[in-house]
């Protein structure tokens, strides 16, 4: 079934009401009548069967038929800071790292980066972000939408990163160096509930100054295996690793 998030206030008893560009999907694009069944889900996560009862020219009116009670997400919160790449990376990982199971995406303003970001457009990126973020987490049949937070530097990120509970940074020195035991050592002793803030840099990797405001912040350098990843694939191994270590070797 296809899976929609909606705002609190479209859910009224037993009866929902989907509008905007939901209600264009399901109208237009999918082309659903009256008696089929869609997901919906709430902002807290809780989730419904809905049967659809009306379609106006602008809202869909549904029917909830039962909540179901899912376990779609990570036990461990994971958030990923990546420098800002070129062309449509970003929007890669923020899709890709949405089906993997992060939390939250932070596009980080790194020394290195070649792209910069005009202030005038910077809500329009977020926004876009956040939509692609959207309908990721519906295609993966997710629970929450990872949010997108406001770009930061490497100050502002370590000053974010004292609510966490674990800090790593992915640095290719320490794979060119054979390091593997850092991150394997984190999956292996975190608990449910806790969190991790992975700092990944742009193209041309971290600066040494970034490296040492973070480690100063109480971040380690870590190594992904001993293959040198490309700036989009780094957070996607890494959210695997998690997921593996978590999920499925538990």
């Amino acid at each position: 079934m296809q899976r929609y998030f909606l705002n609190e206030e479209d859910f009224n008893g037993k009866t929902v009401t989907i509008s905007g560009d939901d209600f264009h999907h399901i109208s237009r694009v999918m082309r659903m009548e009256p008696g089929e069944q869609i997901i919906t889900v709430k902002g807290n996560g809780m989730t419904a069967v809905t049967e659809i009862s009306e379609i106006t020219n602008d809202a869909v009116i549904g029917t909830i038929i039962e909540w179901k009670n899912e376990e779609k997400e990570l036990p461990i919160r994971v958030t990923i800071a990546s420098g800002l790449p070129k062309g449509d990376k970003l929007e890669y990982i923020v899709q890709k790292g949405t089906e993997l199971g992060a939390v939250e995406f932070i596009p980080f303003i790194a020394a290195r980066s070649v792209v910069k970001w005009d202030h005038k457009k910077v809500g329009k990126k977020l926004e876009r972000l956040q939509k692609i973020s959207k309908e990721a987490a519906e295609q993966s049949h997710r629970t929450v939408i990872p949010a997108i937070k406001e770009p930061m530097t490497a100050d502002q990120l370590a000053g974010y990163a004292s609510g966490f509970d674990h800090r790593l940074i992915a640095f290719e020195e320490e794979a060119k160096r054979g390091e593997t035991s850092v991150l394997a050592s984190v999956l292996k002793e975190i608990t449910a509930g806790q969190s991790i803030l992975f700092v990944f840099g742009p193209e041309g990797g971290l600066a040494e100054k970034e490296i040492e405001k973070l480690s100063a912040a109480g971040f380690v350098a870590c190594g992904l295996g001993p293959r040198i990843l490309r700036t989009e694939t780094a957070p996607l191994y890494a959210l695997s690793a998690v997921s593996y270590h978590v999920e499925l070797l538990r």
